[in-house]
């Protein structure tokens, strides 16, 4: 019932929306990313916490979504999942560091992506909360009282050198992913892809002018044909896309399919699998 609730805000508040989330909240104060540079030098490293699907045994899978990344100039926590006590769990089994987190970005407005806040919060009330500037008052008022505040995006921004916010993609229910830049192109990070996977990999790669090398998370492709699902493939590919990283929200047929498209360069996902780049 939250999620349909908070669905609903989303869709049918109208065009005060942004203006209203203002009140308890501020502008993020990263800047605006010019072309990105050769890429990270160091290790950055994605650890997934909450997932459909299992990787790391000990780990508890459940529908929902957070990764955590370390190695830039900030860890950020990207999206909480939505059980509160599995991503609780699955954040303590995997020996993560709460203190050790800078930033948490919420994808979007639904309740699989920030049920598990309000624990996170409890464990690190001393971050900032971003989220896309169409976020409901409801959201913000909740939030603000047990963080360091809540910052809102709207167009793309640098987090740190080489991580970016996408910047607010979509109307119907609006939408950020992350971008980090890497010697080998960029690696793009989603919550659910409500804009459409293919509409935010082409936005991406317009606004900051780079290869796209990976995308991995949520697609939201439950309700798509098998030929649709191998037409998206496809125009992956066309868009110079080598690896994937189908989980949560894509639909289990449907990773099936992008396993046998991709081959070797399809990325297994689920709870506690640690993705690197360099």
């Amino acid at each position: 019932m939250r999620t349909r609730i908070l669905l609903f805000a989303v869709l049918f508040m109208g065009p005060g929306l942004s203006l209203r989330a203002q009140e308890g909240a501020t502008k993020y104060s990263g800047r605006q990313p010019g072309t990105p540079g050769k890429g990270i030098e160091s290790v950055v490293k994605a650890t997934i916490i909450y997932d459909n699907y299992v990787h790391t045994e000990g780990t508890q899978a459940d529908w929902g979504y957070s990764i955590l990344i370390e190695g830039t100039g900030k860890t950020i926590l990207f999206d909480t999942g939505t059980n509160p006590g599995i991503f609780r769990h699955n954040f303590e089994k995997l020996n993560l560091d709460a203190a050790s987190v800078d930033e948490v970005f919420i994808s979007h407005e639904h309740g699989d992506h920030f049920g598990g806040l309000h624990e996170f919060l409890a464990m690190n009330g001393d971050v900032k909360v971003v989220v896309p500037n169409t976020f409901s008052s409801r959201f913000i008022k909740e939030y603000a009282s047990e963080c360091d505040g809540v910052e809102l995006i709207e167009t793309p921004v640098e987090i740190c050198e080489n991580l970016y916010s996408s910047g607010v993609l979509g109307k119907a229910i609006p939408e950020q992913a992350l971008v980090l830049n890497t010697a080998s192109g960029l690696i793009v990070m989603t919550g659910c892809s409500h804009p459409g996977i293919i509409t935010m990999l082409k936005e991406i790669k317009s606004t900051f002018n780079r290869n796209i090398y990976m995308v991995f998370g949520g697609f939201h492709l439950m309700d798509r044909s098998d030929r649709e699902i191998v037409e998206i493939a496809g125009q992956m590919r066309d868009l110079g896309i080598v690896k994937c990283g189908a989980t949560h929200c894509t639909g289990e047929k449907q990773i099936k399919i992008f396993r046998e498209v991709f081959g070797k360069d399809f990325v297994e996902m689920g709870t506690g699998n640690k993705l690197v780049f360099n």
